[in-house]
C-alpha cells in the first residue's frame, strides 16, 4: 500500500487525526507519523499532554501493525516519558521488533523537532486471521 492509500485509509481515524496525527512515511521497515503541537494539546502547565504523546505513538503503531493488510489489535502497550518538549512538532517512528504468525512486537520512539527523545512506547499486536 502506498502512502496516499494509507493516508486515505486512516483519515477516518477521527481521534488521532483530530489531534493532528499525520502519516508521513510507511513501508515494511518503519512507519513515521508526525503531530504539530497546538494549544489544544497542552495541559494546564503549558506542556504537551501525555495523552497527546500517547495518541501519536499509538497511531504510528496502528499503521505499522496493520500495514500488511492483516487486521491487528493491541494486546498490550506501555509508554515511558523521558522529557518535556520545547519544540513545536513531535515525530513517532515505529519499527517491528519481531513478527510472528499471531503476535507482533513493536517499538515506537517519539522525538521532537529539536532532536530530543520525548518518550518510547512498546506494544504487542494480535494479528487476526494471519496464516
Amino acid at each position: 500500500m502506498d502512502l496516499k492509500e494509507l493516508q486515505e485509509l486512516y483519515k477516518d481515524d477521527r481521534f488521532a487525526t483530530g489531534a493532528g496525527c499525520k502519516i508521513v512515511e510507511a513501508n515494511e521497515e518503519k512507519t513515521v507519523c508526525e503531530m504539530e503541537i497546538t494549544d489544544a494539546l497542552l495541559n494546564a502547565r503549558g506542556g504537551v499532554m501525555g495523552g497527546a504523546i500517547f495518541t501519536l505513538a499509538d497511531f504510528a503503531f496502528a499503521v505499522a501493525s496493520n500495514y500488511s493488510g492483516v487486521p491487528s489489535v493491541t494486546v498490550e502497550c506501555n509508554i515511558r516519558y523521558f522529557s518535556a518538549t520545547k519544540g513545536n512538532k513531535l515525530t513517532a517512528v515505529c519499527k517491528a521488533d519481531k513478527e510472528g504468525n499471531t503476535l507482533g512486537h513493536y517499538t515506537v520512539k517519539i522525538t521532537d523537532n529539536l532532536g530530543k527523545t520525548i518518550a518510547d512506547y512498546t506494544a504487542i499486536a494480535f494479528h487476526i486471521n494471519k496464516n
